[in-house]
């Protein structure tokens, strides 16, 4: 496994810098793997993804994996609701020579999102925050997403409770059933789920 994620997914200086930067600031550890970032970057990479708003930005690891996959003049908006993990996030993002693209944002999501509608239609919009907000995340990118754009999700198993009688799962279940009704989508078997949505 260790191999695999070296050949395919491996990290220069900025990537490890950011991926560490958790462990580093006393951060929560919780930023994409760096297969699921990869391929993540890939998909941006296919889709020429050109405007693309992240929700939930941490150390900056899956902005700066995004935005090296981006087409010139690309922009992406990452939000982050801690004001110090932004700022450790726009360090990453300056170390990496990414600060002409990303804009690191901070804010509760919802109010963020209402500042950057003018900049839509989106090209990719990339949930990994608070999970009791994903299905209005979701209904987010659907309304501000164009047609044939990407919609991705991290831990869309909840860590194991997603079928649990509680408001967060119920929220995660929203989230997947509202997904599926409006994308094409499908629910990647990563370590705690990744969906991945067409907007038709």
């Amino acid at each position: 496994m260790d191999y695999v994620t070296r050949v395919h997914a491996g990290h220069d200086a900025g990537l490890q810098r950011a991926f560490d930067a958790p462990t580093a600031f006393g951060m929560p550890a919780i930023q994409l793997g760096a297969s699921e970032a990869r391929l993540l970057e890939l998909l941006v990479k296919l889709t020429g993804a050109r405007r693309i708003v992240e929700i939930g930005t941490l150390a900056g690891y899956s902005a700066l994996r995004m935005a090296r996959a981006m087409p010139e003049g690309g922009r992406l908006w990452t939000l982050e609701s801690e004001p110090a993990h932004a700022e450790v996030a726009r360090a990453n993002i300056e170390a990496a020579g990414l600060s002409a693209c990303i804009e690191v944002l901070v804010g509760p999501a919802l109010v963020t999102l209402d500042r950057l509608v003018e900049h839509g239609p989106f090209d990719l919009v990339f949930l990994d925050a608070d999970k009791s907000g994903y299905a209005s995340y979701g209904r987010w990118a659907q309304a501000h997403l164009r047609p044939g754009g990407l919609l991705v999700a991290d831990n869309a198993y909840l860590f194991g409770r997603l079928l649990a009688d509680e408001p967060t799962a119920r929220e995660v279940r929203a989230f997947h059933e509202e997904t599926a009704l409006r994308f094409d989508s499908v629910c990647v078997p990563t370590p705690d789920g990744l969906v991945v949505g067409i907007r038709r």
